[in-house]
């Protein structure tokens, strides 16, 4: 059965090269040995009379790899399977991938040819219709793993995701909240998807359907970014979470591994708390592997709002005031600061670039975009492919902007501030150094999936206390060599 199956992957990535929809749908199609590894997540003790259910279904390489496990764990009982699969040419070859289990199980089989989504709110609302005849029973297995692309708010897939008490942005954060609709209580669901779903304020109606539907039993994250899919360069990082509808929450298993071949797979039981934070009414969710479950000292517990320090995108929106920009300084303009004039020893400012303008027009129309000069702790929004660090910052020095009397930032840019004011230049300085040690870039990594650094983001991060902060500052100004990242990581150790 196991040479069977593995015929499966040949034909995936011959199937992936040619899909003509596979840009309309975004998805992307299982390696087996992730197929297997989902499937073996699974509670052995739930695996009688199943009742299956493959959303977005592709070739039924999930499926496979769950009928291959019951195969080998000898199950006699029925197993009902539903495939959903909108594409054509994926659908028609499920039954194919099917016939090496029918004469070893006993199967009964479904597969439809619809949209997901149209499909599940349908049948979640015949769920919930009790004047129905159907009687649908809910399923006690999903697997899955699904497209993903954006969907426009005004889109008939939000329209009737919405109808059923579902709010989220992306095709595979509704897959997955559907499947869970779907299931009975006490069903399980696998779903390999981006690991964007855990921070963010998109994702916060997601995050709190899934705590509030279901117990999370297991998260699964692959250290590379690029191995897990490396066949068709997803450069997603991606998790597997296993999810039980109605469950009691309990410690939750957290597992790694580098890539798909899981050589080096390691997991432990994590507390919940440590998962989603008490208190944190964004629900984040951290994912601590082994060495970084204990990552923060007990004296980094205070969030920007405890220290009075205001976080803010950059109001400047460069194609909406077009008309002000300039490329370089001139009279009656003041300093324009876009994440390209962050550089690893400070703001370089006045920066020639073809694209990005140097300076705005300071008017009527513009002041309310405009901060008063000072000493802010600016930080990019989108890391670059190339850093190794997810959070880049620097600060803002008035001399070094002309003395002007104001200051634009670009929505590429967070901004630390005081009501709007500048920042002690001390305790500026001194946040700059604390997030760009190698201490917050691990942390961050815990919640932080993406290379993008929301201001959300920020305001749940914990940091030292401001006399710490001042401490890293008061030290930096003062040190006459170049700061490299040793020293900082030293200085912190040092400190706290």
């Amino acid at each position: 059965m196991n040479k069977t199956i593995e015929i499966l992957d040949k034909e995936r990535v011959d199937l992936n090269n040619i899909l003509k929809n596979k840009a309309e749908y975004s998805q992307y199609l299982t390696p087996i040995s992730i197929a297997r590894f989902m499937a073996s997540l699974f509670e052995r003790d739930k695996l009688e009379n199943p009742k299956i259910l493959d959303a977005g279904a592709g070739i039924g390489t999930l499926t496979a790899a769950l009928l291959e496990r019951f195969s080998t764990e000898n199950n006699q009982s029925l197993i009902d399977c539903t495939f959903v699969e909108i594409d054509d040419i994926l659908g028609s070859r499920i039954e194919n991938t099917l016939k090496p289990f029918k004469d070893e199980l006993s199967l009964k089989v479904q597969v439809v040819a619809e949209d997901f989504i149209k499909w599940g709110v349908n049948r979640v609302n015949d769920q919930l219709n009790l004047f129905n005849d159907n009687n649908l029973e809910g399923y006690s297995h999903a697997i899955l793993n699904p497209p993903y692309k954006k969907m426009r708010s005004n889109s008939i897939h939000r329209k009737l995701l919405s109808s059923i008490g579902i709010e989220t942005v992306n095709l595979y954060s509704a897959f997955v909240a559907l499947t869970i609709k779907t299931l009975s209580r006490e069903g399980q669901l696998v779903a390999i998807i981006p690991r964007s779903f855990c921070n963010g304020p998109y994702y916060k109606s997601f995050r709190k359907l899934i705590l509030e539907e279901t117990a999370i039993k297991q998260l699964h994250l692959f250290k590379s970014r690029d191995k897990a899919f490396k066949d068709d360069e997803v450069l997603q990082e991606m998790v597997i979470m296993m999810l039980e509808r109605g469950g009691i929450q309990g410690e939750v298993k957290i597992s790694t591994a580098t890539d798909d071949s899981f050589s080096d797979y390691n997991e432990e039981m994590i507390p919940f708390d440590k998962v989603v934070l008490e208190g944190d009414d964004e629900k984040f969710f951290h994912i601590p592997t082994t060495d970084e479950e204990n990552i923060l000292p007990s004296s980094i517990q205070f969030t920007l709002a405890n220290l009075g320090i205001n976080v803010s995108t950059g109001p400047v929106v460069g194609f909406r005031k077009k008309e002000h920009l300039r490329m370089m300084p001139e009279e009656g303009t003041v300093p324009l600061l876009y994440p390209t004039h962050i550089e690893s020893q400070g703001i370089h400012w006045v920066k020639p670039d073809p694209k990005k303008a140097n300076a705005i027009l300071l008017n009527e129309e513009t002041k309310k975009l405009l901060y008063p000069n000072g000493y802010y702790t600016i930080i990019r929004r989108f890391s670059a492919k190339e850093e190794k660090k997810r959070i880049i910052s620097g600060v803002t020095i008035p001399e070094a902007l002309d003395n002007a009397p104001s200051l634009g930032f670009d929505n590429g840019l967070n901004i630390l501030h005081q009501n709007k004011q500048g920042l002690p230049k001390e305790l500026a300085f001194g946040l700059h150094i604390y997030l760009s040690s190698t201490l917050v870039d691990k942390y961050f990594r815990t919640f932080n999936g993406h290379t993008q650094v929301n201001a959300t983001d920020l305001r749940v991060m914990l940091f030292p206390s401001t006399d710490i902060l001042i401490l890293l500052g008061e030290w930096y100004l003062k040190s006459k060599n170049v700061i490299t990242l040793v020293d900082i990581d030293s200085k912190l150790e040092a400190v706290l």
